[in-house]
């Protein structure tokens, strides 16, 4: 039932160039999660909570009497819990098999022009004239 911490590493230490940009966050076999890097912490009513570090542990057991924040009372309580699953969750299969079967993305093209260029000119031009002049 160990679940010895890491010393606090520095802010930016084990981040590799994509993590930077995010967070990583660990789940601690028997313990709390750790996350490292940029983040925002904030409660159900998005009221900012500042964790006053860019590495913290989050309580995983429920029992922290500081939550979010763990405080160590995993180790008195018994709390057990791996690090990793201990099945694979349905919806990480089924993205899977869709990323397998199309790897340029999800929905592959995007011909609404949502996340990219926007053919039917809804976000920048407007051909059907429908916000300027019309050209009927």
């Amino acid at each position: 039932m160990s679940s010895a911490l890491p010393a606090d590493p520095p802010d930016d230490a084990d981040l590799t160039d994509d993590a930077a940009a995010g967070a990583t966050i660990t789940p601690y076999r028997d313990g709390p999660l750790i996350v490292r890097g940029d983040f925002r912490l904030v409660d159900q009513d998005g009221t900012e909570i500042d964790p006053g570090r860019k590495t913290v542990a989050l309580c995983r057991c429920g029992k922290s009497g500081i939550k979010p924040f763990c405080d160590g009372t995993h180790k008195r309580s018994g709390f057990s819990a791996p690090s990793a699953p201990s099945r694979p969750r349905p919806a990480a299969a089924i993205l899977r098999e869709r990323h397998r079967q199309d790897p340029a993305g999800v929905h592959g093209q995007d011909p609404a022009g949502v996340h990219g260029q926007d053919p039917a000119g809804v976000h920048g031009q407007d051909p059907a004239g429908v916000h300027g002049q019309d050209p009927a």
